[in-house]
């Protein structure tokens, strides 16, 4: 047993952690919550993650993305962040993926070898992409979804549901949309917030953006702010990083579930 784990171990049994360990997961986006999410489930011992994201850190991200800091702006998220895992557990196989997922890129992964796939992009068509092809592995079961947990500052407010059960998401209405719109009638797991909050300044913003350095800091290279959004979206780290650690909570649970009932019946 890894001591690295034994805190979790002491929780989730020894065939468990075992399980996890040998357990792969694949993150798709590693914003305010796909990163967080990465980063529990090598806290807890996952053996095998694989990172996906084509951005590049900005300063508009250190107050919510765990790779993200002053010192790590203008490098690739996915390679920060590798880093990052690597530190906390040299034994996880950690695989950058610095691509943007979509039907053009999908080739690139090998789904049938993950255990685990985790949704956290942000782009909606990319995301009904992911969803259409993840969601028909093991019947969806193993595949986590969050919606949009930008404009919140609550995070007891975040649910665990059915893709067709989510309401007061406006994410989750157009996913719900677009899935209709593909014919795609699955089931999967999602994790949302109903919890409503004033724009205040955000309307302001998206219509007189910052100045592109405002984005980054020296000496990287200027550029378009957070790479010329439409629509700018206030965002807390006690929501997403709270998101991204109920993701990687339906990961553990699950193995839980299912190695716990053995052992309790040995």
């Amino acid at each position: 047993m890894n001591p690295l784990f034994e805190r979790l171990t002491l929780i989730t049994g020894p065939l468990a952690a075992e399980a996890l360990e040998k357990s792969r997961a694949m993150v798709f986006g590693l914003g305010g919550v796909g990163s967080w999410c990465a980063e529990a489930l090598v806290r807890s011992g996952i053996g095998s993650i694989y990172i996906v994201d084509s951005d590049r850190v900005s300063a508009s991200n250190v107050n919510r993305q765990v790779q993200a800091t002053s010192q790590s702006v203008g490098r690739y998220k996915t390679e920060a962040l590798e880093e990052r895992l690597r530190e906390i557990n040299p034994s996880c196989e950690v695989k950058c993926f610095p691509e943007i997922f979509s039907k053009e890129t999908m080739d690139m992964f090998d789904f049938s070898s993950a255990d685990y796939m985790i949704d956290a992009i942000d782009t909606l068509s990319h995301k009904l992409d992911l969803i259409e092809i993840a969601a028909s592995f093991n019947e969806g079961k193993r595949f986590f979804s969050s919606m949009g947990m930008a404009q919140k500052l609550d995070p007891t407010q975040i649910r665990t549901v059915d893709i067709w059960k989510t309401t007061g998401c406006s994410l989750a209405r157009l996913v719900r949309q677009g899935l209709k719109k593909r014919n795609f009638s699955g089931n999967f797991t999602t994790i949302y917030s109903p919890e409503k909050l004033p724009r205040l300044y955000g309307d302001w913003i998206s219509h007189n953006p910052l100045p592109p350095t405002s984005c980054f800091l020296p000496p990287t290279p200027p550029s378009s702010w957070d790479s010329g959004k439409k629509v700018i979206n206030g965002s807390a780290v006690c929501v997403t990083a709270a998101a991204g650690m109920v993701l990687a909570s339906l990961v553990l649970r699950d193995i839980y579930a299912r190695f716990t009932i053995t052992e309790t019946k040995t």
